[in-house]
């Protein structure tokens, strides 16, 4: 079974932040030069939310909010769900799927330690599916070992 362990060992750790009362223009810069959907909204190590690109088109863009002055602390998705890295990535997928969400922190022993994205889920279901249909081919072609 995988487990966001296993997406995160291979993508790696990196979890990017802005302050809450950083613009909507600076997390966009952030989110644009680190090429992610999102960052976490953090004081330190404690993190009060998240903002997203569609906190970005739904609460500034259709508002009519100007992003140079609007605090990211008043736009931010406050309600975040988290996963532990032994979280089953089906069960990722779930939580995503149920909420309506993109991005997913990972949390173990109270501390930040990676996120997964709806990509990363996709992308490791699409590795086990080209591994199985290999895997199929091989004993079709008399090449499966046994």
């Amino acid at each position: 079974m995988d487990t966001i362990k296993r997406i995160l060992r291979d993508k790696g750790d990196a979890v990017y932040k802005v302050p809450p009362e950083a613009t909507v223009k600076q997390a966009v810069e952030t989110m644009s030069e680190r090429h992610v959907g999102a960052v976490l909204v953090c004081t330190g190590c404690e993190c009060t939310g998240i903002f997203t690109e569609r906190d970005l088109m739904n609460r500034v863009v259709l508002a009519g909010l100007d992003p140079a002055v609007t605090r990211v602390c008043d736009v931010m998705t406050a309600d975040v769900a988290v996963i532990q890295p032994s979280t089953p990535a089906a069960e990722a997928m779930a939580i995503m799927t149920e909420r309506r969400c993109r991005h997913l922190p990972v949390v173990e022993n109270g501390a930040i330690v990676g996120m997964v994205s709806i990509g990363d889920l996709v992308r490791l279901e699409s590795e086990n599916q080209q591994f199985e249909i290999r895997m199929l081919t091989d004993y079709i072609h008399g090449k499966y070992p046994g």
